[in-house]
């Protein structure tokens, strides 16, 4: 399975101590070279940023369809925008991304994606975690990592909690 993930998968992931889900739900996921940027290259570290360094499942790449990326960057960041241009070049099972502009981009291009809140429900399907409110409600605590009161409710039942 190809999955191509943007940063804030793996930063809040990283943040609330869940990384490990990407690995067990896909194996191995691959960034774009933008993403790493967004979490290595900084003078600073974030959360996600020794794992995206260290970490063999964690794999970068780089976007050849520049013109495509260029683009994108019309209407989003160079991060989003070389993520949906990887998972078009990859032709990807999956792109996980979580703003919204983007997965509206990204949607229009017919690339399939999952957002941060999916991955929780994935996990809890597959036996992953017991439960998706806890580490929902942790995600919540970070700053800015929003969910309104009626997605919190939709997923609170499609998880069964």
């Amino acid at each position: 399975m190809t999955v191509i993930s943007n940063t804030s998968p793996i930063t809040n992931l990283a943040a609330v101590g869940q990384l490990n889900l990407l690995q067990q739900l896909y194996g191995s996921i691959i960034i774009p070279q933008a993403v790493y940027n967004e979490m290595a290259g900084l003078p600073y570290a974030v959360p996600g940023t020794v794992e995206v360094q260290t970490l063999s499942w964690i794999q970068t790449q780089q976007v050849v369809n520049r013109n495509l990326v260029t683009e994108l960057q019309a209407e989003l960041d160079e991060g989003e925008s070389e993520a949906i241009a990887l998972a078009i070049e990859l032709s990807a099972d999956r792109l996980l991304i979580d703003d919204y502009q983007g997965r509206t981009v990204a949607s229009r291009l017919g690339v399939k994606i999952t957002g941060l809140l999916g991955v929780l429900l994935a996990a809890k399907r597959r036996g992953l975690i017991a439960a998706v409110k806890p580490v929902m409600d942790a995600l919540i605590a970070l700053p800015g990592f929003r969910v309104s009161n009626q997605l919190y409710a939709d997923i609170l039942r499609a998880a069964g909690e």
